[in-house]
């Protein structure tokens, strides 16, 4: 049983951090998630965006890379890019990490409306996927 779950990206600015919130938001006490990075960077102000429209935030959430933390003290590592999965390769065994490849919504061009959307389109498969992976967690609408 998974008791406690790292998600890894790249720079710990958007893809972990809100797949992170997410599972938190649904999961509450019941679960220890955390979020890292192979390298730290800044959060991005999308994230925080996008995260609101549906209720959940990222209050406290500071960028960390996957060095400064206990890796090999976490049931499941999911990594959401391929350089994030070969970081946490060299923590934990093959079959405690899954690797999901998530788009960067970061490379984005367009005007505010379409960066939002690509923003949001993460946000969307990231909670199309812990339905999946965490049904016990999945709240119906």
């Amino acid at each position: 049983m998974v008791k406690t779950v790292l998600f890894a990206c790249n720079m710990n600015a958007v893809r972990s951090p809100m797949a992170a919130a997410l599972l938190r938001a649904q999961a509450g006490p019941d679960l220890r998630v955390d979020s890292a990075g192979v390298y730290e960077g800044g959060l991005d102000p999308f994230v925080e965006i996008v995260l609101a429209e549906i209720g959940v935030s990222l209050a406290g959430h500071e960028p960390k890379s996957m060095r400064g933390l206990d890796v090999e003290a976490f049931d499941l590592a999911i990594a959401l890019t391929p350089e994030a999965a070969a970081e946490a390769r060299r923590a934990l065994p093959r079959e405690k990490i899954e690797y999901w490849p998530i788009d960067n919504p970061s490379e984005a061009r367009g005007g505010r409306e379409e960066i939002l959307a690509a923003y949001r389109e993460v946000r969307d498969e990231l909670r199309r996927r812990l339905a999946e992976r965490f049904p016990q967690f999945h709240q119906k609408p």
